[in-house]
């Protein structure tokens, strides 16, 4: 009986890494861009499309409905929602996303009855569907919770409805916009996310017909149409890999250029990377050169919703923390269990210690609830490679460790990669052509 192995990543690290690298699709658009195609019925052309996991998981899922997707890597992707024939997404066969919650307000729109499988995800803390739930209620749908999955249907047409959101979540103001934009009359939605990403959706459904306005005060006004047409899309760059790339150049002191970027979606990245001594310079419309400058400085970081910094954002920079002279903190306020991968870099040589007090200004859901959900940070301290695996815990704690890596002297090796594949694409032959020595194998 032959056993199966596990893929993992070899990596070599202690030396500066240098080069330049292009950043994929964002994988946090792309997949809702691919559900938003569904409201059209005609059909959408999606560009820069990222080899990525989630893209084929998402894309099977449409296809479980009937839908037409034809791609292949490098190429457009076309999404043909005219042969959609059931309303039942099955349980699949596979490892799952967030997608099938999302789902269940777009089929809403064509059919008066749907359902969907239970969500899957990286377990980083409480990423609840009550939300997707009510809001469907909220535009004059019934919608339940069953232990297989959650159930929709409506007797006529949705109606447009007000909603206050108490925090400003992506996927909620996502369900909105989907619910919205074939609703009948007017919705409202105050509270709203304004990621680059939401925005960059609200453009799409702009130019498949929908009429969205955006206010400074996080308010989006919807005015629902009869009917929305295709478009064709181009999936903007990943901000969340780009500020992992920027992180990997100035924690092992190399020189990377990043392309494929819009400067403008990295915010407040690029002052807490200038503000602990790392270095950048704009080289071009979508491409940047980042480096370090000087002897690295401690910081206080808290994680927030956009403008703030993105909780993506916060393990790659605490690698780079590491590297600091003196003592940083990381205030997670988004999610709560965020720092599960924290032990594995103290067995690289790091030294942490969480908290489960608040230890920053910003105004947090998790005060007194008993989360560690503070992380302090001392440094610098030197990274070795550790003699046993490291066993990736979520999808962007993957990449955090492939820096670490890189920057640890000696071979590390990495497994549970699956989860990191799920949201980067050709991590070894990019890295492999800067100068980053990493090897896919199986152990």
């Amino acid at each position: 009986m032959s056993i199966q192995k596990e893929l993992a990543y070899r990596i070599e690290g202690g030396y500066p890494v240098k080069g330049e690298i292009t950043c994929l699709g964002a994988k946090n658009f792309v997949i809702k861009a691919m559900v938003a195609s569904l409201l059209g019925d005609t059909p959408t052309v999606l560009t820069n499309i990222p080899a990525i996991g989630d893209v084929d998981i998402t894309a099977a899922l449409l296809t479980s409905v009937g839908v037409g997707v034809t791609y292949s890597e490098g190429q457009p992707m076309m999404i043909d929602p005219s042969t959609m024939n059931t309303s039942t997404v099955p349980i699949p066969h596979f490892r799952s996303n967030r997608i099938p919650i999302l789902l269940l307000s777009v089929l809403l729109h064509r059919f008066k009855h749907v359902e969907v499988p239970v969500v899957g995800g990286c377990k980083i803390g409480t990423r609840a569907v009550d939300f997707h739930i009510e809001a469907i209620r909220a535009f004059g749908g019934i919608a339940e919770e069953t232990s297989e999955g959650y159930i929709a249907h409506r007797e006529g047409p949705l109606k447009g409805t007000h909603i206050h959101l108490p925090y400003p979540s992506v996927g909620a103001t996502e369900t909105f916009l989907y619910l919205s934009v074939l609703a009948e009359g007017s919705s409202v939605i105050s509270n709203a996310a304004i990621e680059p990403e939401i925005m960059e959706l609200i453009t799409m459904l702009r130019a498949m017909g929908a009429i969205i306005f955006t206010t400074p005060g996080r308010e989006i006004r919807v005015v629902g149409v009869k009917q929305l047409n295709g478009t064709r899309m181009e999936v903007l760059g990943d901000r969340i890999e780009a500020a992992s790339w920027a992180a990997l150049a100035c924690a092992s002191n190399g020189d990377v250029t990043v392309h494929g970027i819009r400067p403008d979606t990295l915010g407040n990245f690029l002052a807490y990377y200038r503000q602990i001594g790392g270095g950048f310079e704009l080289v071009g419309a979508e491409s940047l050169r980042f480096f370090r400058n000087g002897e690295l400085r401690p910081t206080v970081i808290e994680t927030d919703v956009y403008p703030g910094f993105s909780t993506d954002w916060q393990q790659p920079f605490a690698i780079l923390l590491t590297q600091a002279q003196g003592i940083s903190i990381v205030h997670e306020t988004v999610y709560e269990r965020r720092f599960g991968y924290l032990k594995a870099l103290d067995a690289l040589g790091a030294k942490t210690q969480l908290t489960t007090h608040c230890l920053g200004g910003a105004a947090c859901r998790y005060r007194d609830q008993n989360h560690e959900h503070s992380a302090i940070i001392m440094g610098p301290t030197p990274l070795v490679a550790s003699e046993q695996p490291i066993a990736i815990p979520d999808l962007r704690a993957g990449l955090a460790y492939v820096i670490a890596a890189a920057i640890a002297r000696g071979t590390s090796l990495i497994t549970g990669v699956d989860f990191l594949e799920r949201g980067y694409g050709d991590i070894v032959p990019r890295l492999t052509s800067m100068n980053l020595k990493i090897e896919r194998t199986f152990v």
